[in-house]
């Protein structure tokens, strides 16, 4: 049995870990003997629990944060170095920026015949100044040469990457962040209940908005532009799901445009749960207005429920909801072209089913099905490449 050691730094709610977990019992059921080391102080005890609960066996690397920290970072090196010598695996599967440097660093250390980098996403725009994202830019490009396989979430990672100079054409593959979207629609409530559990209106235009609360996902460009979403769509709500260190900002920006009322914050709800579920079929449009955003899970679990999305041109979002066949997509910090689009969905019932239509069917090309296939796949040139069996 091939033995594989995928490393991440934490496990939060949210896309890359729900992706990481995933893939772990993935190939666990495909044959693989899987271990994740993750920084368990760093994560959600709730996520460190469900993957417990999933399967998937956890490894404490107490050393392995997220911020930049010299001391702590050699000491999750050398750490991770001793843990890959003595378990020995085979393949290496890296997981986020920081984790992806220092894995791999630790992998060519330890001798690892073969190692995977997934990014889910970049840091390139949207995190950082550009001293500090040329840094990051710079590790990626050194981290590279000691990679067989960078995964992509789209295309247009791939391209976003290259046009940094971040590694060959052919170390990238694309593999989605599967989304389970038949068992999504098998769960989620018709409109009418969901919007009586969550105690929103039947004839209410909901605009939903789902993610950490952090600058990032611009959800301070949706709370910006309700006041003039109200004035052209009255019946206009904004569903805000997931919580953060913004929330407060945002809260205290809602009141100060005098829109509190219009504002729902639904807190912080797991990514595959019924919480999410429910207030995305209670939805009629989701909205994406994020400054950088990998591939954007939860955009393609509102396409599964049949939801037009309004994304910003960043990341992978262009590349799951195409050009403008399942939305609207709209450059990214732009407050105005969002409440433009949102205006245009909330006065036109028929498009947003059309959108939707066409959102539901989109979908399907990144269903956990098409990913986990294409995952094996990567998982199985590998192992025929460096002849691991």
């Amino acid at each position: 049995m091939i033995r594989v050691l995928h490393v991440i730094t934490r496990l939060t709610l949210g896309g890359s870990s729900e992706n990481t977990m995933g893939q772990v019992v993935a190939l666990a059921r495909a044959g693989y003997d899987c271990a994740l080391a993750v920084g368990v102080a760093e994560s959600d005890a709730p996520s460190v629990d469900d993957a417990r609960r999933r399967g998937c066996r956890i490894i404490d690397i107490p050393s392995l944060r997220r911020e930049v920290s010299p001391g702590g970072d050699l000491a999750a090196l050398l750490t991770l170095r001793r843990l890959m010598r003595r378990e020995r695996p085979a393949i290496v599967h890296t997981h986020t920026s920081k984790a992806g440097f220092v894995g791999r660093l630790a992998a060519r250390l330890a001798g690892v015949p073969a190692v995977i980098h997934q990014p889910h996403g970049h840091i390139f725009y949207g995190y950082y100044g550009p001293r500090r994202s040329a840094f990051f830019i710079a590790l990626e490009r050194r981290a590279a040469r000691w990679t067989d396989r960078i995964v992509a979430l789209t295309e247009r990672g791939t391209s976003e990457h290259l046009a940094q100079r971040i590694g060959r054409p052919q170390q990238f593959v694309v593999v989605p962040s599967g989304v389970p979207t038949a068992a999504l629609r098998a769960r989620a409530p018709a409109r009418g209940e969901a919007r009586a559990r969550l105690g929103i209106a039947p004839d209410a235009f909901v605009v939903v908005g789902v993610g950490r609360l952090v600058r990032v996902k611009g959800f301070d460009l949706l709370v910006a532009g309700l006041p003039r979403l109200l004035a052209e769509v009255p019946a206009a709500r904004l569903v805000l799901v997931g919580d953060g260190p913004e929330r407060a900002a945002l809260e205290g920006q809602a009141t100060a445009l005098g829109v509190a009322a219009r504002v729902h914050f639904g807190g912080a709800v797991g990514g595959a749960s019924q919480g999410i579920v429910d207030y995305l079929a209670a939805a009629d449009v989701c909205a994406a207005p994020s400054r950088n955003e990998g591939m954007g899970r939860v955009v393609v679990e509102a396409m599964a429920l049949g939801l037009p999305v309004i994304g910003a041109a960043v990341g992978g979002i262009p590349s799951v909801i195409g050009a403008d066949e399942c939305g609207r997509l709209i450059p990214a910090d732009d407050a105005d072209a969002l409440v433009a689009a949102a205006i245009e969905l909330g006065r036109d019932a028929r498009l947003r089913a059309k959108l939707g239509q066409a959102a539901r069917a989109r979908a399907e090309q990144f269903s956990t099905i098409v990913a986990e296939a294409r995952l094996l796949a990567v998982y199985d040139e590998l192992v025929r490449d460096k002849g691991l069996r």
